[in-house]
């Protein structure tokens, strides 16, 4: 994976951005929730400071990976389309403080750092744009689902039995 380091506080005090395109296969977490390592994830990291003088970083991913269906378990494309608002603090104190000021769901408070891997957050925002169950709309081969459904005994079915014995 790229080493793209940086202070997360400059990059934002100086309203600094980055962006570039990363293989899924590169990103080793992410690359474990997918069905193969095939795909490309672009990305953008835009540091600002927010009206009340936070720094904050807005950082967005998109692209297709492969996911495996929770249903037929065949894989599936998916795309990832994700946008966040992370604003920092510099310690776990700071941040608690800065959740409680701004009071906004929609931004997350992290603690920032002088040497922050970014592609570490990229990362961690695909993963988080994932589906926590992962399923086609609409299973193109439901014969499998189909026969473990017709396959499955009732309980009720095997006590019938035990009774007319």
């Amino acid at each position: 994976m790229n080493a793209f380091v940086i202070d997360t506080f400059e990059f934002c005090r100086t309203n600094s951005s980055q962006e570039g395109a990363t293989p899924v296969a590169d990103m080793t977490r992410l690359a474990k929730d997918c069905a193969d390592p095939s795909g490309t994830i672009t990305w953008s990291a835009v540091g600002s400071t927010h009206k009340l003088g936070f720094p904050q970083m807005t950082l967005s991913v998109a692209g297709d990976v492969n996911l495996v269906c929770q249903r037929c378990l065949q894989p599936f494309a998916y795309h990832i389309d994700s946008s966040t608002v992370l604003m920092l603090g510099k310690d776990d104190a700071e941040a608690d403080e800065i959740e409680e000021t701004i009071d906004d769901e929609s931004i997350d408070v992290i603690v920032g750092s002088r040497s922050m891997e970014l592609m570490y957050l990229v990362e961690d925002e695909a993963l988080l744009a994932l589906p926590q169950s992962p399923r086609h709309a609409v299973c193109p081969d439901s014969s499998l689902l189909d026969k473990a459904k017709n396959d499955k005994v009732s309980p009720f079915d095997a006590l019938k039995s035990l009774k007319s014995e």
